[in-house]
């Protein structure tokens, strides 16, 4: 199997198995992170086909979906090893995915580890990261907003990750596309506060 046979069998991978998911993690966040570390790889000197194969494959059996247990490697290691992959291109690929995480907090080893960390973590930002973090916590039966208990609420990961999200990232081209929705995640949390407030 060529490389594009191959990642045309990743994208029906994670679409068969990502469409309609609803914490926010699904087959349209996906393919905006292949896109994304697309556009910062052509930016870099780094293996684009590792770098997109990386982007479509960074979810699959992530902790947040199976219930706290991470089956990344494993589900991964199947699948590749279905398209006939071998032993070290599947080994480059979970090492690539194992530093996506922002929780896990695993530094980078490679650029193309760093721009798909980049690209997943745009998708955390902005107008579409607002929308991801409310459907995350709606999924999670997380409060909005309680000022008397703010920690397991969705107003507090803006807090707790995505205003940091701006000065974590690695490449370039990713900070330079985090400026505005940075800045978009400021408005709109003093304009929450400011109505919250009013009331």
């Amino acid at each position: 199997m060529d490389k594009p046979q191959i990642l045309i069998a990743a994208q029906d991978f994670i679409q068969q198995n990502f469409y309609g998911e609803e914490t926010g993690h699904d087959f349209f966040h996906v393919e905006r992170v292949v896109k994304t570390a697309i556009k910062i790889a052509k930016e870099e000197k780094v293996d684009l086909f590792l770098v997109e194969l990386a982007a479509w494959l960074h979810d699959v059996g992530d902790y947040k979906l199976h219930d706290g247990n991470d089956k990344s490697e494993e589900m991964i290691a199947v699948f590749l090893s279905s398209l006939k992959i071998d032993s070290e291109l599947i080994s480059k690929i979970n090492e690539i995915v194992s530093q996506v995480s922002f929780s896990r907090g695993n530094s980078t080893t490679s650029k193309e580890a760093q721009i798909v960390q980049d690209a997943d973590r745009l998708d955390a930002m902005g107008a579409i990261g607002i929308a991801r973090c409310f459907a995350y916590g709606g999924k999670k039966q997380r409060e909005i907003w309680n000022p008397e208990n703010p920690n397991m609420t969705s107003l507090q990961h803006f807090y707790d990750k995505l205003l940091k999200l701006k000065d974590l990232l690695n490449t370039t081209a990713a900070k330079k596309m985090a400026e505005d929705r940075h800045k978009f995640l400021e408005k709109f949390l003093n304009e929450f506060h400011k109505e919250w407030n009013a009331v």
